[in-house]
């Protein structure tokens, strides 16, 4: 505590003689009208500049960073103004302290540095995070506080056991962790990419490639971020008792769907591109297989996303496993003046002409019941790609059976009733 009070006195003292020099004023005077003039030219060219950078033959991910760089072009000509201000105080040219001035240029080109660098992260609110923890500690080297910082931040902390647990050590903690899950991210999204263009993998091994190395990553990264700053792993097991029971409780579902997706990788059951059939009647394809859901796509292109337990726990009805083999039935009826053998050998010769529709077993159409305007029938045809659509072959099969009864005077009555009157004696 009172290395963390003689620090804060000693940068007050500092303080204090920097506001009563006179020079100071001279400087904030001189920031003050670089950023506004560097401001006012920006404000007369940025149009142009953004409409130039539009017409650049480059990719739209290099244009939308150019975009984002513009606005640094104001920092940039303030530090352009004030260099050969800080140039000729350096050299004794003016008699101006300008040790402030240069602070500030050292500040604005180490910001402007870092948001260039973190241009390559594509999402917005990491790259928003990053900026101003990067350049922080950079602000901190280049004012030479940095170890006067860390001894507050290391002078603020709790002994367990042997081991000191700091705000120094949990911010370097969560810093490594943080970049390295980041990079463990990168990586293995950059082998996804690589392992789903393997042809010599199937859909499933692909997964649990994918997953294995992801799961691996990251926790290697949190392993290493941790022992990086300095903190026993060990310590790690007097928290194991509460925060475990915490996370059992908390996780219980998020754990279970996860182990539940690599059983369903592991039996095969359910595997990218089959087809799934929903409880609500939907059929839809398995778009994709992640560690808590498996998302299931439509005809009508929305997403189900389901958990991995309820294919583990509920039953499941998927067209595709074993055999792809799939019966579709469509039921009609024609009038009692046709010839029931007749139509059913029309029939099953008009089944067979849609491509899909396989030969074998062969479509086969049978006598269902005696209606009472109609003779009832039940079709019933095969298919092997039940992942390009049930409707429409459907309906391409009874356009064909419309054609034919077309061209052979077959009617399909509607149904019709007799009303009787009756004079009351």
């Amino acid at each position: 505590m009172e290395k963390i009070v003689a620090i804060f006195q000693t940068f007050f003292v500092w303080l204090y003689s920097q506001l009563s020099a006179p020079d100071i004023y001279i400087q904030l005077a001189l920031l003050v009208v670089a950023f506004v003039v560097a401001w006012s030219l920006y404000r007369l060219f940025h149009k142009v500049l953004a409409q130039s950078i539009e017409r650049l033959p480059f990719p739209e991910r290099f244009k939308q960073a150019l975009h984002n760089l513009q606005s640094l072009l104001i920092l940039a000509l303030t530090i352009l103004l004030l260099f050969p201000i800080q140039v000729l105080s350096a050299q004794g040219v003016i008699a101006l302290d300008f040790t402030i001035g240069s602070a500030a240029v050292s500040l604005l080109l180490a910001w402007i540095v870092v948001r260039v660098l973190v241009q390559f992260i594509q999402n917005n609110a990491l790259r928003s995070l990053l900026v101003p923890v990067i350049w922080l500690i950079a602000a901190l080297s280049i004012l030479g506080v940095m170890e006067e910082v860390s001894a507050v931040l290391d002078a603020a902390g709790i002994d367990i056991g042997e081991q000191r647990i700091s705000a120094l050590t949990v911010t370097k903690g969560l810093m490594a962790v943080f970049l390295l899950t980041y990079f463990a991210n990168l990586v293995s999204s950059l082998l996804e990419n690589k392992v789903n263009r393997t042809q010599s993998f199937s859909n499933v091994s692909k997964v649990l490639v994918v997953k294995t190395i992801r799961i691996s990553l990251i926790t290697l990264a949190i392993l290493v971020g941790v022992t990086t700053a300095g903190i026993d792993l060990s310590l790690l097991a007097v928290f194991s008792g509460a925060l475990g029971l915490g996370i059992g409780f908390g996780l219980q579902k998020g754990i279970s769907n996860l182990f539940s997706g690599f059983l369903l990788l592991l039996d095969k059951s359910i595997k990218p591109g089959d087809v799934i059939e929903l409880q609500n009647g939907a059929f839809g394809w398995v778009a994709h297989m992640g560690g808590r859901f498996t998302e299931i796509v439509t005809r009508d292109n929305k997403s189900f996303l389901i958990p991995n337990e309820d294919f583990i726990t509920q039953p499941v009805v998927n067209w595709s496993h074993g055999n792809s083999l799939i019966r579709i039935e469509v039921k009609f009826g024609v009038s009692y003046e046709s010839d029931p053998r007749f139509v059913k050998q029309l029939v099953e010769k008009a089944a067979c002409k849609p491509d899909r529709v396989v030969a074998h077993p062969a479509p086969v159409c049978h006598i269902v019941s005696f209606g009472d305007s109609s003779v009832d029938f039940s079709l019933r045809f095969w298919i092997t790609d039940a992942q390009e659509g049930l409707t429409n072959i459907r309906s391409a099969v009874m356009l064909e059976i419309w054609d034919a009864f077309k061209a052979n005077d077959i009617n399909i009555p509607y149904p019709h009733r007799e009303v009787f009157l009756h004079e009351k004696k």
